[in-house]
């Protein structure tokens, strides 16, 4: 089947895209809604700007659509965006946010489109693992959360980093794989990717308990 893979560059969008091709369809479109408002509710809003870096390092055709953040105007886009590709069904990356899964389901309702959520409601910890091992590159870009301070803006989540997640869980209630907005992604290389990619320029910008961090430009190196 072909797919469509909503996409942010972060773990669980680039996950999701990878067990769908692992189960035999093809992911022939990453589609992103950029969103002007970094506090949208339904879209990621960080280092979209290095969007076609991203998709020419995994070999795909990038649709990106602008908006302005508001949910009505996130969802018209996303809708427009998926209308006149040549898919069967979109991928999502959802975990546990019924209001994301509710919403984007009823668009692909709308568009005659099946929706595959293949990380919904299983185990969060449990994914990072399955990520990690299957040889997923994952570096944190931001920290939103008590518990998360500027020493992990940039690092690379490795088990000893998923240990220390799961210890923070456990104290001050965050979701271990980030999906109540304690932290975002980018995912530098992965089994789906062509080239690596290689962050430059970046500079961390943390301000009380929260943080992002500026990645001037991404280069790809051949693998």
């Amino acid at each position: 089947m072909r797919l469509a893979c909503l996409f942010s560059g972060g773990k669980d969008s680039t996950y999701a895209a990878y067990l769908m091709e692992q189960a035999g369809h093809e992911v022939v479109n990453l589609v992103t809604v950029m969103p002007r408002d970094p506090h949208s509710w339904v879209f990621h809003t960080l280092n979209l700007e290095h969007l076609p870096e991203m998709a020419r390092a995994m070999g795909k055709d990038l649709v990106a659509v602008p908006s302005s953040g508001e949910e009505g105007d996130d969802l018209s886009a996303l809708r427009n965006a998926l209308t006149g590709l040549n898919v069967e069904g979109v991928v999502t990356g959802a975990i546990a946010s019924d209001y994301q899964w509710d919403r984007i389901n009823g668009i692909c309702e709308q568009l005659d489109l099946k929706m595959f959520s293949p990380l919904w409601r299983k185990d969060q910890s449990m994914l990072l693992t399955d990520m990690i091992s299957a040889g997923f590159k994952i570096m944190i870009v931001g920290v939103f959360a008590e518990g998360l301070g500027k020493s992990w803006l940039g690092k690379v989540l490795d088990r000893e980093a998923l240990g220390d997640l799961e210890q923070l869980a456990k104290v001050h209630g965050l979701n271990v794989s980030g999906e109540g907005g304690e932290y975002e992604t980018l995912v530098l290389d992965s089994p789906v990717h062509l080239c690596e990619l290689m962050p430059e320029e970046i500079v961390p910008n943390y301000h009380r308990d929260s943080g992002r961090l500026h990645i001037g430009r991404l280069s790809s190196r051949p693998k």
